[in-house]
């Protein structure tokens, strides 16, 4: 798999039925690695183990009812309160990120109304602090730490 501009860690691979499986610790169990996964699953480790985010408040592919369609966030942070506080779209390294990848995950939010969005391919990452009032989203360097 594509280095990504995140840092290194050691997944647990296996070979099944001529597919690579990663282990997902949070959901327990191997997924078939995508290249889409492997930023998931690098992304998942960068905000456990780098800005502490706890894995308990953390869901994947969760799934919300847009117009009547069901979708699925890739990430989704909760707080404390059990309130939707990051959203994070992952894409393949392949895949460009365009103003669709931000309005697919502003589709999201309306839903979910997180305070922080987040947009990466694994080679490039994006982070917004909503601002509700304006209706609009505040690009930052980075995104906070857990506190």
């Amino acid at each position: 798999m594509q280095k990504l501009n995140l840092p290194k860690y050691n997944f647990k691979l296996k070979n099944s039925e001529n597919k690579v499986l990663i282990f997902d610790n949070l959901r327990k169990k191997y997924l078939v690695l995508t290249p889409e996964e492997w930023v998931r699953q690098h992304f998942v480790q960068y905000l456990i183990d780098e800005k502490r985010y706890p894995a308990s408040l953390i869901a994947l592919e969760k799934q919300l009812v847009i117009n009547n369609r069901k979708k699925r966030t890739d990430v989704l942070i909760f707080n404390k309160n059990g309130t939707p506080e990051i959203i994070v779209e992952c894409k393949a390294p392949s895949i460009k990120i365009t103003q669709d990848t931000f309005d697919q995950i502003a589709r999201y939010n309306l839903k979910l109304n997180a305070h922080y969005l987040i947009v990466t391919n694994g080679l490039q990452h994006y982070y917004c602090k909503m601002d509700f009032e304006n209706e609009t989203y505040i690009f930052l360097k980075d995104i906070p730490s857990y506190n």
